[in-house]
């Protein structure tokens, strides 16, 4: 008889102790260990028989860059995945609550049932319900099977007979299996059931997405080696207030990461945005200090977005610091090379920065936006609206050159736009300006006079 063993697990990252803690010595959360069982003798994971098991290969032997790959009819959420879903890949979407999670899978689905069955598998709506999300998609194919089922075994008995050509598992925290006594969501559960869920896949050559829930910082539930285990991670990301989502990639094994899909939420599901650049400086103000157009880029795609600044006198003892979209020590970091290398005096005001459409932008080439942008406010100087900047700061104020600068060129002049501000390494190098005009800038100060002129 199989001996059942209890110990304790942290919630948050997975360290076991053989007692309770109130706080866990791994990852320093309060209150996250929870007590669990497990029988200390398991079942082996059982493939049917008639999937391919795995053999020994040379490495000589094996014939690389041929994946197949099946497009899910939808081309931002191919572009995210690497140009469509590769045979047997599992793939990790998160979210917060109601941000579209299922509604762009639903969709996805669709796009699949051309090429034959696919599996829904919903351990937290009905099938009623399910319907009721296709209708207002206007969605209705007799290739998608609905499963509501939470038990893992059933669910890969089902996958098993059916052999469909895509699963969808919402959620995995609902998922559990037999052979683990611990509750649904658990770190035991969430590990466990992605382990055997990987193997499926692997073995049968069906590709698997997982809907996975976030915790309240923003990071996806469970045990960090969840996004480990998994062959792709996506982030849906996007503010209430705004209808736009975005679909980000940090993690692929089979093509690029930070790769974004740029969508818009409808009453019809979720409509892809082909041109973000347009969408994002629609209602872009003009003639307005503390506002001009970065030149960023995200993955291999070219961004126009629309950086603001609002510096204003403080009425507090400590000035505030407040961002959105941008690293908040990169903001103070700069300021200080403004103060430093061009002599403004920011040590009494309080600095806004924003990002327009609720985009993060990490890059190191927005500096120089941000610069201008904290310039143009606290001097009450419009920038023109015809002109856009990157570029990288550096501490000792000279502007550092990016890459792909013919790139961001190439996407600014489709738009309109007629003047580039860019650092003197890039400036120098660019074959052609596509009727721009280009002015290179090697510091801070070359920047405020060519922007605030």
């Amino acid at each position: 008889m199989p001996k059942v063993k209890t110990f304790y697990q942290c919630q948050s990252c997975g360290y076991t102790s053989p007692k309770w803690l109130g706080k866990c010595p791994d990852c320093g959360e309060w209150n996250t260990l929870v007590e669990e069982r497990k029988e200390t003798v398991s079942p082996r994971v059982s493939i049917p028989a008639h999937f391919r098991k795995a053999e020994p290969q040379l490495l000589s032997s094996i014939k690389a860059g041929n994946e197949q790959r099946t497009s899910t009819g939808i081309r931002e959420l191919d572009r995210v995945l690497g140009d469509g879903v590769v045979t047997g890949s599992v793939i990790l979407v998160g979210g917060d609550p109601g941000i579209g999670k299922s509604t762009l899978l639903l969709q996805a689905l669709a796009g699949l049932s051309r090429y034959g069955q696919v599996l829904y598998v919903s351990g937290e709506e009905s099938p009623e319900q399910i319907k009721i999300r296709a209708e207002r998609l206007s969605i209705d194919s007799d290739e998608i099977i609905l499963l509501s089922e939470i038990s893992l075994r059933s669910i890969l008995d089902t996958a098993s007979k059916l052999t469909p050509k895509a699963i969808v598992i919402d959620s995995i925290q609902t998922v559990y299996t037999e052979e683990l006594l611990s509750a649904p969501g658990s770190v035991s559960q969430v590990r466990e059931c992605a382990a055997k869920l990987l193997v499926f896949a692997k073995r049968s050559d069906i590709p698997i997405f997982l809907v996975g829930h976030v915790t309240k910082e923003g990071a996806i539930a469970g045990p960090r080696v969840l996004e480990h285990i998994v062959d792709t991670v996506l982030y849906f990301e996007g503010n209430r207030g705004h209808s736009y989502r975005i679909l980000r990639t940090v993690k692929n094994r089979f093509g690029s990461t930070n790769e974004i899909g740029v969508f818009e939420m409808s009453d019809s599901g979720l409509i892809e945005i082909e041109n973000p650049s347009e969408l994002f400086l629609l209602e872009r103000p003009v003639n307005v200090s503390g506002s001009a157009v970065v030149a960023a880029l995200e993955g291999t795609r070219p961004l126009m977005v629309e950086i603001q600044s609002l510096v204003s006198q403080t009425n507090f003892g400590m000035p505030r610091r407040t961002t959105i979209g941008v690293d908040f020590n990169r903001v103070n970091l700069l300021v200080a090379v403004l103060e430093k290398r061009a002599g403004l005096h920011l040590g009494g005001m309080d600095i806004f920065v924003n990002v327009v459409g609720g985009l993060r932008i990490i890059e190191p080439a927005v500096d120089l936006g941000i610069i201008a942008t904290v310039a143009s406010s606290l001097k009450d100087i419009p920038i023109d609206p015809k002109t856009f900047i990157f570029g990288e700061v550096g501490l000792s104020g000279e502007i550092r050159a990016i890459t792909q600068a013919e790139v961001r060129i190439k996407e600014a002049s489709k738009i309109g736009f007629k003047k580039a501000v860019m650092p003197q390494g890039n400036a120098v190098k660019i074959k052609n300006n596509l009727g721009l005009e280009i002015i290179g800038v090697k510091n801070v100060e070359d920047t405020l006079e060519a922007v605030l002129a």
